[in-house]
Formats: C-alpha cells, sequence, structure tokens
C-alpha cells in the first residue's frame, strides 16, 4: 500500500506543477517541485527494483536510468545552458543507454517462449512505429532545425530509439501488451514528445522552463515509475487463435504504405521512406510466414480428417473416399467389414485405456497382414475394414490373415473377429451398395457365431427357474417382452438391446435362492425377511457372472432393484448412476407386477398401472423411461388390449 500512497502523491505534485505552469510559469518553487516529483518517481523504481526480488535486475537498471535523467537535470540546474555536447548532455546519454538494457532485461523476463513469428511481427510494429515518429516528430524538427541539424535531433533520434525497442513488445504481445509494458511504452512514447516539442521551441527560442512541458516530463517520469509496481506477467501467447497473426502484418501494413504515399506528396525525407519501406517490407514477410502457417494447418486438417487418430489407420471417410475411387475404375477389388467380437466385454473388464491400445495393436497387425494387397482402414468403435486389389481366390489367403490380425487371446479373455466381404463389381457396382452387403454379412457372420453360446445359457438358467418357481418364468418372459420394445423405443439396438432384454428374462433369477415361505409369503415381510429378500439381486448377479458372456447381462440384473431416487438396492444408485438397461427392466417389471395376481394382492387395470408409475416417477422410477412407456401403452404399440382406455 505504500508504493500506492507514494504513485497517488507522485500524481499529485504532477498535477501542481501543471498548474502552476499554466498560472506562473518559472514561479519560485516550480524547480524545487520538479525535482522532488523526479525524485520520488526515481525513488519508487529503486524501492521496486531493492524490495522485489522478481526481475530484480530490470528495475535496477531502469532506477539507474531514472537516477541518471534526475542526475542530468540537477547538472543542468546547477551549470546553466552551455554548449553542445556539455557534461549534462553525458549524463543523459548514460540514461539512454541504460534505458535501453532495462527495456530489453523486462522484454527478456516477460517474453519467453514465445514462437519466432512473433518477434516477426515485435519488428514489424517497432520499425513501422520508428516510420509514424520519424514523419510524425522528427521530420518537422529536421526541415527547421537549419546548421543545428545534429543538435536538434540528437535526442529526438534516441527516443525514437526508444519507442522503437519498446514497440517491438509490443508487437509480439499481439496488441495485448499488459499493464507493466503499457505503463512503460505510455511514460517513453510521452519523453518522445515532450523531448520533440522542446527541440522545436528550442529552435525557435520559444522554449520557457517551469512551463508545461517540464510538467509533461514529470508524468513521463512517474508513468514509468506506476509500470516498476504492476503484478508480474510473463506470457507465452502459446493459445492465441489463429486468426490474430493476420492482424499486425496487416495494419501495420498499411500504415507502411500510408507513410510512402505521404512521404511522396510531404517530402517526409529519407529517413521515414527507409523506415516505411523496411517496415512494409516486413510486413510482406510476416503475411507470407502466416500464408505458409495456415496452409500447412489446412494441409494436417484435411490429413486428419481422414485418418483415425487411435490407431493412425484411415478412417471411414478415407474409405468412401477410396471406394468411389476403385468402384469408378471398374478393376475388380474386394471390400471386408471385420467386426471384433468380445471387445466390450474386454473393454468393461480391464478399462478404457486397455482396450484403446488393443485396438492399436490389432490396427498394426492388420496394416501388416494387408501388405501391399490393399489397405487397412478404421471405421470406428471396434470395427475395421480392408479394400483389397482383386477378388475371389487371389485375395482368400489375405482375407484369412486379416482375420487372425485381428484376433488376441488371454488367460481370462479371447478377441475374435467376424466378418462379412463383398467382390466389386462383380457383386455390387456401386460403393453404396458394397458397403451395404459387406456391412450385412458380417452382423449375419456375427450372429451365427454369438448366437448359439449366449441362448444356450440363457435357455438353461430360464429352465432352473421354470423347473423351480414356474410363476417366476411367466412374469420374466413377460418382462422381457415389455422391455424388448421399450429398448427399441428409446433407441437401443444390437448387443445393447440384446443385454437388456436378457437381463429382463433372468431379472429374478436369484429368487431361485430364497426360500419358499418368504417368496410366497401371503402377508408382509418382516425386516429380516426382507433383509434376505434384498439379496437376490446379487445372488443373481454371481450366478450370472460365472459365464463371461453373461457379465453385462449380470450388471443390469444387479441394479434392477435401484430406486431413481437412490432408495433401492443393493448400492444405493442414484440417477443415471443406474444404467439405462436396468432403469428400464425396473419400470417393466413394476408395470408386470401391478397388473399381475399376487398372494397378497389383486392385479389392477393397466391404466391403474400406468398412473401408478408415473405417480412414481422421479422418485421410484426414470421420469423419462416412465414417459416413454406411458406412449407405448396408450398407442397400443404394447398390444396389452384396452384396458388403460
Amino acid at each position: 500500500m505504500t508504493h500506492r500512497a507514494l504513485l497517488a502523491l507522485g500524481f499529485a505534485g504532477v498535477a501542481v506543477h501543471g498548474v502552476l505552469a499554466v498560472v506562473a510559469p518559472n514561479a519560485a518553487g516550480s524547480g524545487v517541485l520538479y525535482i522532488c516529483v523526479a525524485a520520488l518517481a526515481f525513488s519508487l523504481v529503486l524501492a521496486r527494483g531493492i524490495r522485489v526480488a522478481d526481475e530484480r535486475a530490470v528495475w535496477l537498471v531502469l532506477a539507474a536510468s531514472q537516477g541518471l535523467w534526475l542526475l542530468g537535470d540537477l547538472s543542468w540546474e546547477v551549470l546553466g545552458d552551455p554548449a553542445f555536447f556539455s557534461v549534462s548532455d553525458g549524463i543523459y546519454v548514460l540514461s539512454y543507454v541504460a534505458q535501453f538494457a532495462g527495456i530489453g532485461l523486462l522484454m527478456r523476463a516477460r517474453l519467453r517462449l514465445l514462437p519466432g513469428a512473433r518477434w516477426l511481427d515485435g519488428l514489424v510494429v517497432g520499425t513501422t512505429a520508428a516510420a509514424i515518429v520519424a514523419a510524425v516528430l522528427v521530420e518537422p524538427i529536421r526541415r527547421a532545425a537549419g546548421d543545428e541539424i545534429v543538435e536538434a535531433l540528437f535526442y529526438p533520434t534516441l527516443d525514437l530509439a526508444v519507442i522503437v525497442l519498446i514497440a517491438v513488445p509490443i508487437g509480439m504481445t499481439a496488441w495485448r501488451p499488459g499493464r507493466t509494458l503499457g505503463w512503460l511504452a505510455g511514460g517513453v512514447t510521452l519523453i518522445a514528445v515532450t523531448d520533440v516539442l522542446y527541440a522545436g521551441q528550442t529552435i525557435d527560442n520559444t522554449y520557457v522552463e517551469g512551463s508545461l512541458l517540464a510538467t509533461l516530463w514529470l508524468l513521463a517520469y512517474t508513468a514509468i515509475a506506476t509500470a516498476a509496481w504492476q503484478p508480474v506477467e510473463r506470457r507465452t501467447f502459446d493459445a492465441d487463435p489463429r486468426w490474430r497473426e493476420g492482424i499486425v502484418p496487416g495494419v501495420c501494413g498499411f500504415v507502411a504504405i500510408g507513410v510512402l504515399a505521404a512521404a511522396g506528396v510531404l517530402d517526409l525525407g529519407n529517413g521515414t521512406v527507409l523506415l516505411a519501406a523496411v517496415a512494409g517490407s516486413l510486413s510482406g514477410l510476416r503475411a507470407a510466414v502466416v500464408f505458409r502457417a495456415h496452409m500447412r494447418l489446412l494441409h494436417r486438417s484435411r490429413a486428419e480428417a481422414r485418418q483415425d487418430q487411435l490407431t493412425g489407420l484411415p478412417n471411414r471417410r478415407a474409405l468412401i473416399d477410396d471406394l468411389e475411387g476403385v468402384v469408378a475404375d471398374g478393376a475388380p477389388v474386394t471390400l471386408a467389414f471385420f467386426d471384433l467380437d468380445g471387445f466390450k466385454l474386454y473393454n468393461d473388464s480391464f478399462g478404457h485405456a486397455a482396450g484403446d491400445a488393443l485396438l492399436q495393436r490389432l490396427g498394426g497387425r492388420l496394416t501388416g497382414a494387408v501388405g501391399d494387397a490393399g489397405r487397412g482402414y478404421r471405421l470406428g468403435g471396434d470395427e475395421f475394414c480392408v479394400l483389397l486389389d482383386g477378388d475371389g481366390a487371389a485375395v482368400s489367403d489375405v482375407l484369412d490373415a486379416c482375420g487372425q490380425a485381428l484376433r488376441e487371446h488371454g488367460d481370462v479373455f479371447a478377441i475374435t473377429a467376424s466378418a462379412g466381404s463383398v467382390a466389386i463389381p462383380a457383386e455390387a457396382r456401386e460403393a453404396g451398395d458394397a458397403l451395404r452387403i459387406a456391412d450385412q454379412r458380417m452382423y449375419a457372420r456375427k450372429a451365427e457365431r454369438r448366437g448359439p453360446a449366449r441362448m444356450q445359457a440363457r435357455d438353461l438358467l430360464l429352465a432352473v427357474v421354470r423347473e423351480t418357481e414356474p410363476d417366476l418364468d411367466e412374469h420374466n418372459g413377460d418382462v422381457g417382452r415389455l422391455a424388448r420394445q421399450l429398448g427399441d423405443h428409446l433407441g437401443l439396438e444390437g448387443d445393447d438391446l440384446d443385454i437388456v432384454v436378457r437381463a429382463a428374462e433372468l431379472h429374478d433369477v436369484g429368487k431361485v435362492a430364497v426360500p419358499d415361505e418368504i417368496l410366497h409369503k401371503p402377508g408382509p415381510l418382516t425386516e429380516d425377511e426382507w433383509q434376505l429378500m434384498r439379496q437376490h439381486t446379487i445372488i443373481g448377479e454371481r450366478i450370472l457372472a460365472a459365464s463371461p458372456g453373461m457379465a453385462p447381462v449380470a450388471e443390469l440384473v444387479r441394479a434392477s432393484h435401484e430406486r431413481w431416487d437412490g432408495g433401492g438396492y443393493p448400492d444405493g444408485l442414484r440417477g443415471e448412476e443406474i444404467p439405462l438397461g436396468a432403469r428400464i427392466i425396473t419400470v417393466c417389471d413394476s408395470f408386470d407386477a401391478i397388473v399381475s395376481d399376487r398372494p397378497y394382492a389383486v392385479g389392477r387395470s393397466i391404466r391403474e398401472a400406468v398412473e401408478e408409475l408415473e405417480r412414481c416417477a422421479g422418485g421410484q422410477f426414470d421420469p423419462q423411461v416412465v414417459g416413454a412407456f406411458a406412449e407405448l401403452v396408450r398407442s397400443g404399440a404394447l398390444g396389452l388390449g384396452v384396458q388403460h382406455a
């Protein structure tokens, strides 16, 4: 807080000096006030360098610049108005040297890790700023200086160099210098403007000590002191949007052209023309760098759009483009689709990271199996594809090798691949037809391979339920049929829908372990009996999990009695923590229970059952699933008759 109070005091001193300069130029005490405010600004910069370790060297060097300038002012006051080049001038020159060094150190500390193009941005802005300052400030002094041109242009030229130096980091930050560079740039620019005005008044013999020019110098010193106490901002600008890259060269290029055009009309001098020409050339070079970078980005984007990022194989877009090309050529080729069997279980068991690593390995093997005979693709998920030159017997060995490449076995898992192929143009003359046929054949083969094993496990468990609890068998079948229609209505398909249906048919399989006196008790259950009853979902999960192919079904069975509000069992899952399949089963199971006769209750009508589901939506049931079920019932899509009417 101390430095803020001193800065406020400094600005107050500047204001007082400004009022005195207007009311009574060179009034008694104005010189003392000038020295006091300048000394305060110097002290603040020096204190920043001494008290704060971060960037200490920067602010000690800039404090030296301020101190030397103050010493030059004191020397000027003591020695009067000596001829050029005096002791005071020598001290001022040393001040400029320190200022150059301090700004350079600040750039090094604040602007780290910037790409090389950003340095070019800085040079573009620096030379453009130099051309503007030369045209607007320095050139009028040059024309008016006459024989004293060296003396008149000495300090404006040094100021021009400082402005160029401070403009470089501003250009590097894409016009976002931050508060420190902003205050510093304002201070040195104000010094340059004041020096030019001083040089002009000196030539005209109109300079008056203690005038507003002295106030402007004080304001510049105080601005530099303010810069010293701004928060440290180290900026890399790595995340800048690419559209920003065109702003710097574009604006500076137009400005440089404008200065060159004005030079032809106003005779701005060779120096201004040279600076504007350099700025324009650098701007053009920067624009070329931007164009090249954008073209490289465009080419990379096009390549990435045709490449699967996980495996590095060409993707579906690349396949369609390639397929359309070979169809147009008319040469015989073979398109084959492959879908992994067992990948979902592998992914669920070992995690997505292991699943991704498996896909990468299989993708590499597929590329090796294809070799020079064609090209392999990953279409997404666990689907791969190959496009081979030739058809029939010519590619049969390669197709077999591709199928073998997409296999992997372990102690507790087995990954294989179902395949479907089509010969082009013998079996399909259009790219769309070829894709459809290969896809259909692949899924037909997949169904043949997985159907018997899954259905055997399902049929075995249903037979056990049928022999032990015939009533449950009928109930489970009803719930399975409802779950299939509701799941289909909610957008489930393929494996996902099949898992939900099997889980619905087997959701009560764990009740075979519940004693009959509890399962068929006509009255309310005791708390101990409820505790035993609630174990049936866990028992069902254990029974189903004994078969690796039933693991996804076991997960849904365990969660089939969870509640949307978290009050269910066995895990107290809430909301979307409950798998969608389990939420579907819960609604279908409850509906069938409501409309069915039980030892302890008479079944109610379909209309009453739907109303009960809707009443409990948001508590026991997922509101979205209940809404979909009610829609199916009321539309008659479930084929439940007209009891709801």
